[in-house]
This record gives C-alpha cells, sequence and structure tokens, in this order.
C-alpha cells in the first residue's frame, strides 16, 4: 500500500500525476506475463477503426482473430469450443432480437448520411431497440439494420458486440450440424411440436450448456428460442459492417440537436437563466423520488405484484407487509412501476402520470436523433414535498422544502462514453450558471460486490490518457443511511475505459495493482468537458490533472458509482444476471444522497439572495 500511495505522485513533489508513462508500460506487462494487456486491446480498437474507414462494408469475419486475440475478460470463453454463455446473452441483449435474421449493419450520424449512401426510405424502415442498450436502430425487415452512432464510443461497443455474438453463434452451429439428433429436436420444436421436459434437458446438454446456462438462454429467448435455434442451424453467420461518412464535428452537431428542444422548453418556461444542477443518471428515480405516484398507487401497484410479478418479487411484498424486510416500501414501488405503466392498456394511466409530473413542475423531453439520451427539466420553485419519497427529509424527519428556489435540476439518462463529452459540453456552453454536476452510473467493481456504491476522488481516463484529482462531494456517511444490502466505498480510484469488451484480466490486473478498483465508462469524458469548463484551454491529453483547488468553488462535483459487475468472475456479470430489484438499493440510496445536496445547496442559495429570486412559494396539489 505504501508504495502504491508513493508511485501516486510526482516525486519530489507531492503532487499527483498520471498513468501516462506508467499505461504505456502495458504492453511490456503483458509481455512478460505472457498473456494478453492493454496492447492486444489498443491492436482491436486500431484494427476495426481502420477498417471501418473504407468506403464500402467489411466481413465482421475479418474481426475475429483480433477479438479472440484481445481476450475480453467478459468473453473468456471465446476460443472454446462450448459456447460462452455469458458473452452470447450479453451480446443478444444489447442488439435488436431481429439481428437473427439481419445480414448486413450499417452505421451513420445522420439520417442525411444515409440518404447520401442510398437509404432513401429511412421513413418506412421499423424502429427496432435492445433492452440492454440504448441506441437508435432501424430495421429494413429483410435483412438490413442500420444504426445510429452518437460518439466514437458506440463504435467501441457496437463492434465488439456484433463480433462477439457472430463468434458464438457459429459455435452454436457448428455444435448442431455436428450432431443430427440435436438438429432433429430443435427442428421439431421449431415446427411446432411439444417436447417432453426429458428432451428440452437433452437438447440442452447436446448444445454443451449446464443446465443454468440453458434456462438463462431460453429465458432471454422465450418463445422464439427454437425459431431462433433453427435459424442458427441453416449456416454460419457472416455479417457486414459498414460505416457511412462521419467526422468528429458530426458527433457534435448532433449533440447540438439532441439539446435544442431542451433550450426552447427552458426558454419557453422562461428558466434559460435559472442556476441548473445538471444530473445523468436515469429518467425514473428522480422523478419517482420526487413525483409520488407510485407512493399514491401503493394498492393497485401490490395488487399488480401479486397478479404478475415474479417470485422474488411476491416474496419481498410478503416480507414487507410482514415486517420482515429490512428493504424500502418505496423502492419495491418504483420498481413495479415500470411494468404496471409499461402494459399497453395503461395508455390513460401514462397520461394521467404525465399530468401529475407536469404539474410539478417535471417536464419530460424524448431523444429524436443519434443521440438516444432522454432529458427532464425539473423546477424546483413547483415541487411539493408532501409528495417526496420521506427519505428525502432534514435530520428532525421534515420534509426538505426547495420551493423558495428558482434554480432547475437537468436530468439526463446516463450516456454511453465519449457521448458524455459533448453532452456536458452542449450543456455548459448553452447555460452559464451550471452550480453543481452530478454523476450516477453503473461500474464494474474489482474488490467489491454486485450492488455495493463505490464514490471515488481519482479517474484515469483511457480515451484522453488524464488523471484527473477532484473533492468528490459524496462520501460515506452521505450513502450509508440509505443502503440495506450493499456498502458504500469512499476513496476509490475509477478508470475510464473506451468499452466492456475492450478489457482483459492483463489489463484489469495492471490498474488493480496501481490501486484503481473502479472501471466505469463515462466519469473520463464528463471530467474532460468539465475541464473545459474551468479552464481557458481545451482538455489536455497524458497529464495529471489536480480540479481540487478549482471545484470547491466553481462547481459542486459529485461521481457515484454502484457495481453492476465483478469482472474477476465470470458469472458475475449484469449482462448475463442483471441486478433486479435488489439493484434498487443501491441507486435509489444514491439518488436520495444526490438530491438532498442539490436541495441543501439551493435552500443555501435561496437564504443567501433572497431578493435576486423573486419566486413565491406554493403548494400543487396532484389530484
Amino acid at each position: 500500500m505504501a508504495r502504491a500511495a508513493e508511485r501516486s505522485q510526482r516525486p519530489g513533489t507531492g503532487e499527483p500525476r498520471g498513468l501516462g508513462d506508467d499505461a504505456a508500460r502495458l504492453p511490456a506487462l503483458g509481455a512478460e506475463r505472457r498473456e494478453p494487456g492493454k496492447r492486444e486491446v489498443d491492436l482491436y480498437v486500431r484494427t476495426y477503426g481502420t477498417l471501418l474507414q473504407t468506403s464500402g462494408a467489411i466481413g465482421v469475419s475479418s474481426l475475429e482473430e483480433a477479438h479472440i486475440n484481445a481476450a475480453a475478460s467478459l468473453h473468456a470463453g471465446a476460443r472454446e469450443t462450448a459456447p460462452d454463455l455469458n458473452a452470447f446473452i450479453y451480446s443478444i441483449q444489447r442488439l435488436p432480437a431481429c439481428v437473427v435474421d439481419v445480414k448486413d449493419i450499417v452505421l451513420g450520424q445522420t439520417r442525411q448520411q444515409f440518404h447520401r449512401a442510398g437509404y432513401h426510405h429511412l421513413d418506412e424502415w421499423e424502429m427496432v431497440s435492445a433492452p440492454g442498450r440504448r441506441r437508435r436502430w432501424l430495421y429494413d425487415r429483410e435483412s438490413t439494420l442500420a444504426a445510429y452512432i452518437a460518439s466514437a464510443s458506440d463504435l467501441d461497443d457496437l463492434v465488439p458486440t456484433i463480433v462477439a455474438y457472430q463468434i458464438e453463434w457459429n459455435k452454436i452451429d457448428r455444435i448442431i450440424l455436428a450432431d443430427r439428433a440435436l438438429a432433429n429436436l430443435i427442428d421439431a420444436a421449431a415446427g411446432g411440436a411439444e417436447l417432453t421436459e426429458a428432451q428440452i434437458v437433452e437438447a440442452g446438454e447436446r448444445l454443451l450448456l449446464s443446465p443454468a446456462d440453458w434456462l438463462r438462454l431460453r429465458t432471454v429467448w422465450g418463445g422464439r428460442v427454437w425459431t431462433n435455434l433453427a435459424k442458427i442451424a441453416t449456416g454460419k453467420k457472416r455479417y457486414t459492417l459498414r460505416m457511412i461518412g462521419g467526422s468528429y464535428l458530426g458527433y457534435a452537431r448532433s449533440t447540438r440537436q439532441w439539446w435544442a428542444p431542451a433550450s426552447r422548453l427552458l426558454h419557453d418556461l422562461g428558466l434559460h437563466d435559472r442556476p441548473v444542477y445538471f444530473v445523468s443518471s436515469n429518467t425514473h428515480s428522480i422523478v419517482n423520488v420526487l413525483s409520488g405516484t407510485a407512493r399514491r398507487r401503493k394498492g393497485a401497484l401490490s395488487e399488480f405484484i401479486r397478479a404478475k410479478g415474479g417470485p422474488e418479487l411476491r416474496d419481498e411484498l410478503d416480507a414487507l407487509e410482514s415486517g420482515r424486510s429490512r428493504s424500502s416500501w418505496d423502492n419495491l414501488l418504483y420498481f413495479a412501476a415500470r411494468s404496471y405503466f409499461g402494459e399497453p392498456h395503461r395508455e390513460g394511466d401514462r397520461r394521467e402520470r404525465t399530468l401529475e409530473e407536469e404539474a410539478l413542475g417535471i417536464h419530460h423531453i424524448e431523444p429524436s436523433g443519434a443521440v438516444d439520451v432522454g432529458i427532464q427539466i425539473i423546477e424546483l420553485a413547483k415541487l411539493d414535498p408532501a409528495h417526496f419519497d420521506p427519505r428525502l427529509c432534514l435530520a428532525d424527519g421534515a420534509p426538505l422544502d426547495p420551493r423558495r428556489s428558482d434554480a432547475v435540476i437537468v436530468n439526463v439518462n446516463y450516456p454511453l462514453g465519449l457521448a458524455a463529452y459533448h453532452i456536458l459540453t452542449q450543456v455548459g456552453a448553452s447555460l452559464d450558471q451550471v452550480h453543481g454536476v452530478y454523476i450516477l452510473g453503473k461500474a464494474a467493481t474489482l474488490n467489491g460486490r454486485i450492488g455495493d456504491v463505490m464514490i471515488s476522488d481519482v479517474v484515469y481516463d483511457e480515451h484522453s490518457g488524464n488523471t484527473y484529482w477532484f473533492d468528490n462531494c459524496f462520501s460515506y456517511d452521505d450513502l450509508a443511511p440509505y443502503l440495506v444490502y450493499g456498502s458504500a466505498l469512499d476513496n476509490q480510484k475509477a478508470v475510464t475505459v473506451k468499452g466492456t469488451y475492450l478489457q482483459n484480466e492483463g489489463y484489469l490486473d495492471f490498474f488493480y495493482r496501481e490501486n484503481f478498483t473502479v472501471v466505469e465508462m463515462e466519469a473520463g469524458p464528463y471530467l474532460d468537458a468539465l475541464y473545459e469548463d474551468m479552464f481557458l484551454r481545451r482538455y489536455p491529453v497524458d497529464e495529471a490533472i489536480n480540479l481540487r483547488p478549482q471545484t470547491p468553488e466553481r462547481i459542486d462535483l459529485g461521481i457515484i458509482h454502484y457495481a453492476s459487475d465483478t469482472p474477476y468472475t465470470r458469472s458475475q456479470t449484469l449482462g448475463a444476471r442483471g441486478l433486479s430489484y435488489y439493484g434498487m438499493d443501491s441507486t435509489y440510496a444514491s439518488t436520495i444522497a444526490i438530491l438532498r445536496r442539490i436541495f441543501l445547496r439551493a435552500i443555501d442559495a435561496a437564504d443567501e439572495a433572497p431578493a435576486s429570486r423573486g419566486v413565491e412559494e406554493q403548494t400543487v396539489v396532484v389530484p
């Protein structure tokens, strides 16, 4: 530990230093240990980055060798004969279901680019989505899938996902081709025959899947499992990838178009010159905590859980009703509300919810372009503390009341990687009173458990090579009171990586030995953008940057991550298992901490300058 602390300073100065020199040693480190490291990952990124510069399509097969040599922790079984279900299911959940029928995948930044490349009828294509990754997809209902790219991180995420999917598809194809009995079982089931339980078990065994993996695949694919396996049996996948045009400024233009509706709404509401607290989290937790929508429907949601909730939710409901559970009633209601309001026949309920939220000054803006990130504008002056989550209160139990503040919360659905830089740059350029920036996102942990909350004050960014040191406004004491199932770990060090598939054991081991225990994708780009809002130049590269003297005076900065993966354990991956209901514990503990921080600062600011506010307190009655 002493050696690690010693190496985290510039020699002879006591000042923080970056990882630039050490990161450059990663290839040598990998060579000494005779295992893949950063060099193989970088080679993989350069390989697809170079190939995608061609004006035509490339075969995904040409990327398989580089993918396998990178030895991604997420695809540890890439070289094995048996399917790697962790990697396959991770990819399945991040690609649209129609990918089983697709042959060609086209990537672009704007509709105009697609049009210039000959794709003239995108309006007639079907809009599709993936459950595990927000991205704008369009499907021609035949064999072509188009994807909008919002930043370079979309390529780092999407390309390895497609390569991994193709590798695992072709493994299963080879297994079925070599096993006539298995092929017959699949043909029969795909044709409508009802297999016995013994035959279903036999099919999983012949596919070289463990019982748990076979169950997971059937669960993810649902009623399509046999037809999908029949499609796999028809032959190998040979996807093609094509990148249409694209430029760095194209990402900036896409982000400007994304922000335009929010800018218009702020002007229409007269909020464009108000103090702003920027939050990057999700589009459900803050609204649930502030609106009371789910809490007012406790009875209906309880009945919904009994009728349609799984065993896990029903057991938790019984435990809460009998007083045997330590967890929060509100967390259960929030979790159930998402499925409840999502049912097709609840259009009236959804309209009613929207009206309730608008009455409280909560406005939603749905994305329509390449940047698939929702925006919420929340007016503190219109909120009603009577509807708040009871955890959002003062020490004496009285609810926090931010209504005398004229401040606004701008909450965005956390973006992917470098899109975070473009988003905060655009927001900062449009608004000159950003008083706080608060980041809440998922991360892998190298020393904790799934569901833990990690609070870092050092971030190394793989994109820029910068190491940022800053005062995180959150600590253990801000989170611990609201956590039941997880732990709060502060004073951590995070590394912002380029992609989930762009990590391997040697790569992670290097950072772990440097005491970096949080692996995530957005903090570095956000800090790069924040740097440009605090200094007179563009963010540098490969530098150690101490933001501690700047942040307390210029901006309130908080970064929280909750653990969704443990890369050193193959089975502990969100893509394969999910946080489920118990992930709500860390999400809402973090949300409560962020809102408490914003409210207390906004109230203090209003008390210090009451004459400049001109906002009257008001009580909003929600039906």
